[in-house]
C-alpha cells in the first residue's frame, strides 16, 4: 500500500498534526506519528488544550504542585501548556534541524480573551516565547483587525509567528504584508531574518459549513449543486494570493537577505459533513510550499485510503474564482460569511479557554484544600480565583 502523507510530503506539502497532549507525549504516540506518519510539526489551540487537561489525570502532579506554590490560575494554565509544548518541540527537535528551520516547528496560542487587544497580543507573544524557550516554537497570533499589526510587531522582535482564524482572501493579503512588513522591521533592529519563520493558518472546511447552511436554507437546485465547494475554492485563490505577494520586488529584497516566504497552512482540515470524502481538505489541496495541519482521525485516514495526484490547485484558479462567483450569485454573501466566521472562531477559543480556567480553578482549590497545612495561608495575590489574562502572560 503507498503511503500517501509520504507522498503528500514529496509533493511538498509538510504534514503537522493538530492536536497535542501529555499523555500523547508521555505514550511516545507523537515520535511514533513523526516516525511512522511523516508529522513534521504539531498546532495546538485552546479547544486542544481543554480537551486535553480537564479531566485528565497526567496532569494531577503537576497541579498538585501548582496548588502547593499557591500559583493563581492563570499561571498555572501557561506552566501546564508551555511544558508540553517544550516537550513537544524537543521531540521534533531533529525536523527542525533538518529542515533548516522550516519544519519541526510546534505553536502555541495567545490568550484568546485579548484578540482584540493589538498590545497586550504582543506582550503576551513576547512572554510565551520567552516561556517555552525553544527555537522551533510558533506563537499563534489571530489574524483579527486587531492581531494584524500585533503580528509585525511580533515580528520585529524576531519572534517567529504561526497566524490563525484566516477566512478572508482579503484579511490573508493583509496577513502576508503584515508578514514582509514584520520582517522589514525586524531586519531593521538587527535580528537575522533568515531565522524567523511565519505560516499563515488559512481556514478551510468551517468555510463550507457556513456557506452550505446557507445554500441549504436557499434550497434551490443550482445553490445545492454548489454544496461542499467554497472552501477548497476559497483556499485555491488564497494560494494564488500567495504566489503573487511573494514574487513582488518588496519581497525578493528580503529574500536576498535570507527571509523565508510565509507558507499557507490548510487549517480546519477534518471534514464536518460525513456526506464529503474525509480526506477532501487535504487531497484537493497540493501544492508546493505548503502546509496541512490535521486531527489524527483525518491524517489516518489519508494514511488509509487518501488518493494524492500530484498537485491539484495549479490550474484551479480560474474555476475556483467562478464558484465563489456562483455561490454569491444565488445569495450567499461572501463578506459576512468571513466575518461570522472570525467572530465564531475567537468565541470557541474563547470559551474553551474559560472552560479550561473553570477546570484548571476547580483543581486548584481543591488539591490546595488537601495540601495546605491547617491554619496555612496562601502567598498574597496567589488565589486560584484569579483568571486575567495578566495572569496567563506570566
Amino acid at each position: 500500500m503507498s503511503d500517501s502523507l509520504r507522498q503528500l510530503s514529496e509533493q511538498g506539502v509538510a504534514v503537522w498534526l493538530d492536536d497535542l497532549s501529555r499523555a500523547r507525549l508521555q505514550t511516545g504516540n507523537l515520535e511514533e506519528l513523526v516516525r511512522e506518519r511523516s508529522v513534521v510539526g504539531v498546532t495546538t489551540n485552546p479547544a486542544i488544550f481543554q480537551k486535553a487537561i480537564s479531566g485528565s489525570e497526567v496532569y494531577s502532579d503537576q497541579l498538585r504542585d501548582l496548588a502547593l506554590r499557591g500559583t493563581d490560575v492563570g499561571e498555572a494554565l501557561r506552566a501546564l501548556t508551555t511544558y508540553d509544548v517544550r516537550w513537544a518541540c524537543d521531540v521534533l527537535r531533529p525536523q527542525w534541524e533538518a529542515s533548516g528551520g522550516r519544519d519541526g516547528r510546534v505553536s502555541i496560542e495567545v490568550d484568546p480573551r485579548i484578540a482584540h487587544e493589538t498590545d497586550r497580543t504582543v506582550a503576551e507573544a513576547k512572554a510565551l516565547w520567552w516561556l517555552v524557550d525553544r527555537p522551533n516554537l510558533l506563537i499563534k497570533i489571530p489574524a483579527t483587525v486587531a492581531g494584524i499589526p500585533a503580528i509585525a510587531s511580533t515580528l520585529a522582535e524576531g519572534i517567529s509567528v504561526n497566524v490563525t482564524l484566516i477566512f478572508s482572501l482579503e484579511r490573508y493579503e493583509a496577513v502576508m504584508n503584515a508578514y514582509i512588513e514584520g520582517l522589514e522591521r525586524a531586519q531593521a533592529n538587527g535580528h537575522d531574518i533568515s531565522k524567523i519563520e511565519s505560516v499563515a493558518s488559512f481556514f478551510v472546511s468551517r468555510v463550507d459549513t457556513e456557506i452550505d447552511k446557507r445554500l441549504d436554507k436557499i434550497g434551490s437546485d443550482e445553490a445545492k449543486a454548489l454544496r461542499g465547494k467554497a472552501a477548497n475554492a476559497n483556499a485555491r485563490l488564497a494560494y494564488q494570493l500567495y504566489e503573487k505577494v511573494f514574487s513582488g520586488e518588496r519581497w525578493e529584497a528580503l529574500k536576498a537577505a535570507g527571509a523565508k516566504a510565509q507558507r499557507p497552512l490548510w487549517a480546519s482540515t477534518g471534514v464536518k459533513d460525513p456526506a464529503y470524502d474525509d480526506t477532501m481538505y487535504v487531497v484537493e489541496l497540493v501544492a508546493p510550499d505548503t502546509v496541512n495541519t490535521m486531527p489524527e482521525a483525518t491524517l489516518q485516514a489519508v494514511f488509509d485510503h487518501g488518493q494524492v495526484r500530484g498537485n491539484t490547485i495549479a490550474g484551479s484558479y480560474e474555476a475556483a474564482q467562478q464558484v465563489l462567483d456562483d455561490v454569491k450569485g444565488v445569495g450567499v454573501d461572501y463578506d459576512d460569511v468571513v466575518r461570522v466566521l472570525e467572530e465564531e472562531g475567537v468565541d470557541k477559543f474563547e470559551v474553551a479557554w474559560n472552560e479550561l480556567i473553570e477546570s484548571v480553578s476547580g483543581e486548584l482549590e481543591r488539591m490546595g484544600a488537601e495540601v495546605m497545612p491547617a491554619g496555612a495561608t496562601k502567598p498574597a495575590g496567589s488565589g486560584p480565583a484569579s483568571a486575567s489574562p495578566e495572569g496567563s502572560s506570566k
